[in-house]
C-alpha cells in the first residue's frame, strides 16, 4: 500500500503557517512545508503553536519536514523536490495533498497607465510561474493511476468520509474570474489569477490521463484572510468575512476533503465549497 504524504508551499506565516499546524494536529501523514529562509525558525514556530502535550509534540516533530524552496529561484524547486524523493519514495508513499500557495499583491493598477513592467513581472513570476514550477517538480509525486493508495485513515477526526483520490490545490483569487470581474483595475493580479484558474484546468487533464481517478487539481479562493497580502484592505471587508488565517486553513481542509472526482476536478471552487466561474 503507499502511503500518503502532504506538501504546504509556502509555510513560512499566514494560510500555510496556520495550515501546516492544521495538519499537523488533525492528521497522521508527514508533512513536507516549504519557506524560503529561516527554516529553523519556521519549524519552531510551526511546532510551538501546536501546543505542549510531549506525545503530540514528539508527533508532529517526526513528522515535520522543512525545506527551502523559492519558486522564483527553479534550482531551489529541483533540490526540495529531490529531498521529496528522498523523503517519501515512490514506490512506497504518494502525495495525497498539495497544497500549493505562492502569491504577491504588490501593486493593484488602477489604470493601464499605472503597469510597470518590472513590477508586473515580478508578480506574474511569483502568482503564475510560481504554480506552475510546483507542478513541474512535484507533480510526479502524485498517484498513477494504478497506485494501490492505502485506504487507513489519514485524518484522525475522521467522521467525515474520506477521498481516496489525492488532490492538487492552488490558490487563486475571485478577482480572477472574468465573468465575475464587475469593478476592472488590478490588471496583473486579475491577470495573474485568470492564468492559475487556466493552468488548473489544464493541468487537470495531464492528471486525467497519468492519474485517472486517483488524482485532481482544483483551484481555491480562500476569501479575504487577515495576512500581509491583504492588510490593505481589512477595512473594506465586512468583519464577517475577514478571515483568520486558522479559520482560512480549516475551510480549505473541509473545501480539499468534499471534493468529488466526477464533479469538481479541474474547477475553480470558494472557501465556502462553491464553484467561481472563469
Amino acid at each position: 500500500m503507499s502511503k500518503p504524504w502532504i506538501l504546504v508551499s509556502p509555510a513560512s506565516r499566514g494560510i500555510g503557517h496556520a495550515l501546516t499546524r492544521h495538519l499537523l494536529r488533525t492528521t497522521t501523514a508527514p508533512i513536507l512545508a516549504t519557506a524560503r529562509s529561516d527554516l529553523s525558525g519556521v519549524r519552531k514556530s510551526i511546532l510551538d503553536s501546536n501546543g505542549s502535550d510531549g506525545d503530540r509534540l514528539d508527533s508532529a516533530s517526526s513528522r515535520l519536514h522543512i525545506t527551502r524552496l523559492d519558486v522564483t529561484q527553479e534550482p531551489t524547486l529541483e533540490s526540495a523536490a529531490a529531498e521529496a524523493s528522498s523523503l517519501f519514495p515512490q514506490f512506497t508513499h504518494h502525495l495525497h495533498f498539495a497544497l500549493t500557495l505562492p502569491g504577491v499583491l504588490l501593486h493593484p493598477e488602477k489604470s493601464p497607465r499605472d503597469v510597470n513592467y518590472h513590477d508586473a513581472l515580478e508578480t506574474l513570476r511569483i502568482n503564475v510561474l510560481g504554480p506552475l514550477l510546483l507542478m513541474k517538480w512535484f507533480g510526479e509525486f502524485l498517484p498513477r493511476r494504478n497506485t494501490d493508495i492505502s485506504l487507513e485513515p489519514l485524518f484522525t477526526n475522521s467522521g467525515n468520509e474520506e477521498p481516496a483520490h489525492a488532490t492538487w490545490l492552488t490558490t487563486s483569487a475571485r478577482v480572477g474570474s472574468t465573468s465575475d470581474n464587475r469593478l476592472g483595475g488590478w490588471y496583473t493580479y486579475r491577470a495573474s489569477k485568470a492564468a492559475v484558474t487556466s493552468l488548473t484546468k489544464t493541468f487537470d487533464l495531464h492528471l486525467q490521463m497519468r492519474c485517472r481517478d486517483s488524482a485532481i487539481s482544483i483551484a481555491y479562493h480562500p476569501g479575504t484572510v487577515r495576512t500581509g497580502l491583504s492588510k490593505d484592505y481589512w477595512d473594506r471587508v465586512r468583519e464577517d468575512r475577514l478571515f483568520t488565517p486558522e479559520y482560512a486553513a480549516r475551510r480549505m481542509v473541509d473545501v480539499v476533503r468534499s471534493r468529488k472526482v466526477a464533479e469538481h476536478r479541474g474547477k475553480f471552487w470558494d472557501w465556502k465549497g462553491e464553484e467561481v466561474l472563469p
